[in-house]
């Protein structure tokens, strides 16, 4: 009797163990990778909310804001293949995808040969400020721009929320948070503008402070407050320009009292609002000034004149604004106008473009222009005096515009007539 011999392949069996075990170690990984990082992201954005102003929902609207509503497009892509409309373009390619990582890791573009000498290069690299104009006073050091710690900004709702007013005129007595040098009351006389208000002046970093001004705050990222800050400054420009003339309009709106969810990375879109509404009520309006604060320190942003203290000016124009000549242009009259008069009032001209939000909304009008007057060690009284001597500058300049403007339209009239 024969006996049939059976044989079983344990091997096949024993290999489909392993793979299956190795899945489900893979599996496992991921899903505890995953809880994890949600775990993570739950205690960050908890922190964050308990230690800073900003919500985890706020820095959401923040991320999304700073991306390209084709980022957004590119990634429904991935599931809707139609979409892909360029694959050489589609953000996740493995081309852009490498050359993101190759970036990431060596700070360098294989598209821009710049970034292989930038460091090396004075003025090429990009995430700093760039001299478009020097002055006698300019130096190595340019503007500096730093954001606020989360506990420094006045808390959301503080503070008077401020208007836009015409023609201001000085604070009445004791309303003041610093006397600075007396501003004569404006004159009878007719405008030199004609009756029109043609200057706008207002503050995007409202609460931008000085910390003479604020008393036991010794921390530069903590200068900020919600009634001594660089509103006054922007309402003495305004006071000034009226006294030589020029009709101004200045907003003193505080925008961590206006805005229900004020997020500091916004400003600028607040801002925009307030450009908006300005020209709706002041049509007239062709020039306009956003006063800020530098963040450098004392020895970099002070010039003594005839035995009295200057706070020193700079002037910031937008690099991503595509029209930015325009505004460089119209910056630079006043900026020589300073000069010329007051060497070492006017630190220079500078170009920003990587750094903060690049246009500055210079893009509402080729007239506008960002000026920062004084540092966190300047006092008010310093930066009066500064803005006095721009407020002079600026007429100049309005005046020479309006002149030019008004000969162009005489001779469009008479060229009608004839």
């Amino acid at each position: 009797m024969k006996w049939t011999a059976v044989t079983v392949n344990l091997h096949k069996y024993r290999k489909a163990g392993q793979d299956l075990g190795v899945y489900v170690r893979i599996i496992s990984f991921l899903v505890a990778g995953c809880l994890f990082f949600f775990i993570a992201l739950g205690l960050l954005g908890y922190a964050q909310a308990r230690w800073s102003n900003t919500t985890p929902s706020s820095s959401m609207k923040g991320l999304a804001a700073a991306v390209s509503s084709q980022f957004f497009m590119d990634m429904m892509g991935m599931e809707m293949p139609h979409l892909q409309k360029n694959r050489q373009s589609f953000t996740f390619s493995q081309a852009n995808v490498s050359g993101f990582l190759f970036s990431l890791v060596t700070d360098l573009n294989m598209k821009d040969p710049k970034t292989f000498i930038a460091r090396e290069m004075p003025g090429l690299t990009e995430d700093r400020s760039v001299v478009l104009r020097k002055s006698s006073t300019t130096g190595n050091d340019g503007p500096e721009d730093y954001s606020p710690k989360g506990d420094a900004l006045p808390k959301i709702g503080e503070g008077a929320e401020g208007s836009i007013t015409a023609n201001p005129t000085a604070p009445k007595e004791g309303d003041a948070a610093v006397i600075g040098p007396a501003v004569p009351a404006p004159s009878a006389q007719p405008p030199k503008t004609a009756g029109k208000n043609v200057a706008f002046i207002y503050q995007t970093h409202n609460t931008e402070s000085y910390l003479p001004e604020l008393p036991g705050v010794t921390d530069p990222d903590k200068a900020y407050d919600s009634k001594k800050n660089v509103t006054l400054v922007g309402l003495r420009l305004a006071q000034k320009l009226e006294e030589d003339g020029i009709g101004a309009v200045h907003s003193d709106i505080n925008y961590p009292a206006v805005e229900k969810k004020f997020y500091y990375p916004y400003s600028y879109k607040y801002s925009l609002k307030t450009l908006q509404e300005a020209t709706t009520s002041h049509p007239d309006l062709k020039f306009y000034f956003d006063i800020h604060r530098d963040s450098q320190r004392r020895e970099k942003t002070t010039v003594t004149l005839n035995g009295k203290d200057y706070a020193q000016l700079y002037f910031i124009i937008g690099g991503k604004n595509p029209d930015w000549k325009e505004n460089e242009q119209f910056a630079s009259q006043i900026h020589s106008a300073l000069e010329a008069k007051y060497p070492g009032i006017s630190k220079g001209m500078f170009a920003k473009a990587a750094e903060g939000n690049g246009v500055y909304n210079q893009n509402f009008s080729p007239n506008s222009v960002l000026i920062e007057v004084g540092g966190v060690d300047n006092t008010l009284e310093e930066c009066y005096r500064t803005v006095d001597l721009l407020a002079n500058a600026i007429t100049e300049v309005v005046l020479n515009v309006q002149k030019v403007d008004g000969g162009v339209q005489n001779d469009a009239k008479e060229a009608k007539k004839n």
